[in-house]
């Protein structure tokens, strides 16, 4: 850190988006998705520092880091699904029995007599309720007739034992990591989302290091780390890589940016929550453009939000583009702490502290408003209940245009909305036989329903409605059709706490949304597979099938292949939407079902009032629940005391394991890097569109039978069940590059339609992609992308820069990056090139069946015009997309990875 850097940040007004400075955050966060492959680096860092003669005991984190293993639940057990046969994909029961010494041991429970039960607590009656639960380490449940306490859900427990058996490996890795690496400590699972942990246990707000205080801050390799700002703590996502660097003691380099100041006033409806408020403001900030930049929230309205309803507001930054959104601490994050137990002690030095050096913010008593770089304003009355799909989370419908929108959708040509549906099939409908009894699947038929991620779930007021709405649906005589695929996955164990508390967690229990565990679960694409009849039903009508989740992602196929629409929705509208069975229904004049007596029963009928819902709140989300939480964290649980990891310097790799591999990022290390060398008659690996996400790059989800990967694992022995998913195998860079561009929904111009195919142009085969990537390298090709706008957008995963480089990508060349990404690419040594203002492939008549060739200057620099020459003859001018000389640097060194590996050896 250079005097010249604090200059440039204190002269903002003219340096702004102009210069570069450093950052040093206080701690680092990862989850397990993202944070196996950055121990795993870690680990093959030690084997390269050692082979060049340095000492790898000297590889260690610099930066305190908490790593939360929370992205590998699945759903293999729900509602009455302990009868289900699960899915033990890499573990082995028997063996994962041994690794707990958890039992399930169904006990019967007295009934006690009450008068007012309706049924036997162990008849398993009633949708959901499933076999008499048996404890687990976790808060209890409730009768679901009587509200008497009861042990938490089997299903709870079934699930975890599975994912201990299934990720056995991966979790002896991660226990191997936090006993040999200073600075490193693991959440184990069952614990809750990463975001939410961060929120309730690993939040500082003021850091102390020998008697300096400093404000906390965090980063992390998932680009919802921004919850964490609703708090008043700086925090956002990066790459894995860049992220890496950070631990190691380096600093995040970033462009000064522009901070938009985002005034709020007004206030809202009583008909809407705070997801609507974070849908109204993703749709106005991306409008409005604010990528690459910082957003504060201020004004009269920031007051009226809860610090809930602020995290729910940062979490969905990257959805609108920002680096990260901020709320500053003022008296309602000061209450919050209070009320969550914060020691009284550091709560008044935080204080003291924050208003010393004027970080603390009086919203309504400031005599004047900070400067800003822009200021936009946002009238939360002009905000209205809303919902986001059918493809993309920016694309907002007002949930009273939700009938007509639908209908359009199923009208418009094949794109990010529609569905090109013949106007004489739309009214089309599919007999079902489901569990004895006859139903109707039509266009918009509702077949996934699930409360799950961070998201919504980090916000009570939210839950608690979904909860209340869920009971005076049961005390109408509503029901949910037996088909839908429902599931409740909290953020945390907190969450339990407070549904059980209020007493309507047996209600969401009886239409379905049982806990099924903690984790992202089908946000992540991990939901339980539809059943037979369902899937023959909608392929027989080729139906515009629905899912209605309470997450942040709904991109076409991410829920399952053959659900086409899926919505994001608050969790009231998720319970309501799985009522109503069909998202092709107007709630303003079309009732939900009919109780008992034949009565119509609407959605303003159930609907909780925002009174009733803030009287529960205060009554059960109280601060023995936080600290229920935090000795949970701090005690662990059974199954993770009880894991045995090796203890050695160097992890022994096992060359057998499919979970964790030593990658090859290494294999070529010298002390000194090579000269650039030139691109020469590369040929086009993939001709990609616009909006190319890191899902269709790097898919998260299930491994496809047919694709590379299963091959390979095939060939390991594995049998399909076995398979697990690409998020639980990030360790394993041979499965990794194979699952790269994998994504079945990928829309490859040589191919014509979507498929995780390309063309080998030497041959004319069309293979999967990494068969012609492979191909390619064994005749010593380089390969190239070409893309269009907004490349690699979406989550940022380390893989979608890895994959394409183990591919032997060397360059990109796209109109437009999204930024997380290009940076990962730089940090992996693949050149981020971009067309000049207005051209593109399409106006260079570029077919992508050229080669194309080129060379870089000597002296690298940020921005630099290089000129492409292909094998038709054509010469064009592109950018090099480096931001600064750090960038260039890196990319020198053929990435970050192999740059840090110098430093310690």
């Amino acid at each position: 850190m250079k005097k010249e850097d604090v200059m440039n940040i204190l002269d903002w007004k003219t340096k702004q988006s102009n210069v570069e400075v450093p950052f040093f955050p206080a701690r680092v966060l990862l989850q397990d998705f993202t944070g196996i492959p950055a121990m795993v680096d870690f680990a093959a860092m030690r084997e390269a520092v050692k082979t060049l003669g340095g000492d790898p005991k000297n590889v260690h984190p610099a930066c305190p880091t908490d790593l939360t293993v929370d992205h590998s639940l699945q759903i293999d057990f729900s509602k009455c699904a302990i009868q289900n046969a699960p899915n033990p994909g890499g573990g082995d029961l028997q063996r994962a029995a041994r690794l707990s010494p958890l039992k399930v041991q169904p006990r019967k429970l007295p009934c006690r007599g009450q008068t007012a039960c309706r049924g036997s607590c162990t008849s398993g009656e009633g949708r959901g309720l499933g076999r008499a639960p048996s404890q687990i380490e976790n808060t209890p449940a409730l009768c679901p007739f009587h509200l008497q306490p009861v042990p938490e859900p089997e299903t709870v427990l079934k699930n975890q034992e599975v994912e201990f058996g299934r990720n056995r490996e991966r979790l002896q890795f991660f226990k191997w990591s936090s006993k040999v690496f200073r600075n490193v400590a693991v959440i184990p699972p069952g614990t809750g989302t990463a975001h939410q942990v961060n929120l309730e246990y690993l939040s500082r707000m003021v850091c102390e290091e020998k008697g300096v205080l400093f404000p906390d801050s965090v980063v992390g390799t998932d680009s919802h780390v921004t919850m964490v700002n609703g708090l008043g703590i700086l925090g956002w996502g990066v790459g894995g890589i860049e992220t890496e660097a950070v631990m190691l003691g380096l600093p995040v380099s970033l462009t000064l940016p522009e901070v938009v100041g985002c005034e709020l006033t007004g206030s809202s409806n009583p008909f809407v929550t705070s997801i609507d408020i974070v849908l109204g403001v993703t749709k106005h900030l991306r409008q409005v453009g604010v990528a690459g930049k910082f957003v504060e929230f201020f004004g009269s309205g920031v007051a009226q939000l809860s610090i809930v309803d602020r995290t729910t507001i940062a979490n969905m930054c990257p959805e609108y583009g920002a680096t990260l959104s901020f709320f500053p601490v003022d008296n309602v994050t000061l209450k919050h702490l209070e009320h969550t137990g914060f020691d009284k002690a550091k709560l008044e030095s935080v204080e003291t502290y924050l208003k010393a050096v004027k970080l603390f913010r009086d919203n309504q008593n400031e005599s004047r408003e900070p400067e800003y770089s822009q200021v936009i304003q946002i009238n939360l009355n002009s905000i209205v209940p809303s919902v986001s799909g059918p493809k993309r989370p920016q694309d907002r419908v007002a949930v009273t245009d939700m009938k007509n929108d639908f209908r359009a959708c199923l009208n418009e040509k094949v794109g990010f909305r529609g569905f090109q549906i013949a106007a004489e099939k739309q009214n089309d409908a599919v007999s079902l036989h489901y569990e004895g009894r006859d139903y109707q699947l039509s266009h918009g038929s509702v077949v996934i329903a699930a409360v799950t991620s961070c998201t919504n779930n980090c916000n009570p007021s939210v839950m608690l409605a979904a909860g209340l709405l869920a009971k005076k649906a049961v005390e109408a005589g509503l029901c949910v059709k037996p088909y839908i695929r429902t599931s409740l996955s909290p953020g945390s164990g907190m969450v339990t706490h407070y549904l059980s508390a209020s007493g309507v967690l047996p209600y969401l229990s009886r239409l379905g949304f049982e806990i099924v565990g903690y984790g992202c679960s089908t946000c992540v694409g991990n939901t339980a597979p539809l059943s037979e009849a369902v899937l023959n039903a909608v392929k027989q009508g080729d139906l515009v099938t629905c899912g209605v989740l309470s997450g942040n992602k709904n991109f076409e196929g991410r829920l399952c292949d053959c659900v086409r629409a899926n919505y994001l929705a608050s969790p009231p509208l998720v319970v309501a939407y799985a009522i109503a069975g069909t998202v092709n229904i107007d709630f303003q004049t079309e009732p939900l079902g009919t109780d008992p007596a034949g009565k119509n029963i609407y959605l303003h009928d159930i609907w909780p009032s925002r009174e009733e819902v803030h009287q529960i709140e205060e009554e059960h989300v109280i601060l023995s629940m936080f600290k229920a939480l935090k000795e949970k964290i701090e005690m662990g649980n059974k199954r993770w005391n009880c894991l045995e990891a090796p203890d050695s310097v160097l992890f022994p790799w096992d060359l057998k394991s499919t979970y964790i591999r030593c990658p090859s990022f290494f294999d070529k290390l010298t002390k000194e890097p090579a000269a650039l060398q030139p691109i020469e008659n590369a040929h086009v690996l993939l001709h990609l569109g616009d909006c190319v996400t890191t899902d269709h790059i790097s898919p998260a989800g299930s491994i496809a039978r047919s694709s590379a990967a299963a091959k390979y694992l095939t060939n390991r022995g594995l049998t399909p069940r076995e398979f697990n998913s690409y998020g639980a195998r990030r360790g394993n860079d041979a499965v990794m590059t194979r699952g790269t561009f994998a994504n079945i929904k990928l829309f490859n111009k040589f191919i014509g339609k979507p498929a995780p195919k390309t063309i080998h142009f030497p041959s004319g085969q069309t293979l999967d992609v990494f068969e012609a990537a492979e191909l390619y390298q064994k005749e010593g090709i380089p390969l190239i992308i070409l893309a269009g706008k907004k490349y690699g957008s979406g989550n940022s995963r380390d893989w979608a820069a890895k994959g394409p480089y183990l591919l032997g990508v060397k360059a990109v060349l796209a109109e437009s990056y999204e930024k997380i990404h290009k940076d990962h690419l730089i940090g992996m040594g693949v050149a981020p090139l971009q067309f000049l203002p207005g051209q593109s492939t399409g106006s260079l008549g570029l077919s992508g069946r050229e080669t194309f060739s080129l060379a870089f200057p000597e002296e690298l620099s940020p921005g630099v015009t290089l000129n492409i020459k292909t094998s038709t003859g054509k010469v064009f001018s592109v950018i090099a997309s480096f931001e600064n000389d750090v960038e260039v640097t890196l990319y020198k060194h053929g990435g970050l990875l192999n740059f840090v590996a110098r430093k310690f050896s």
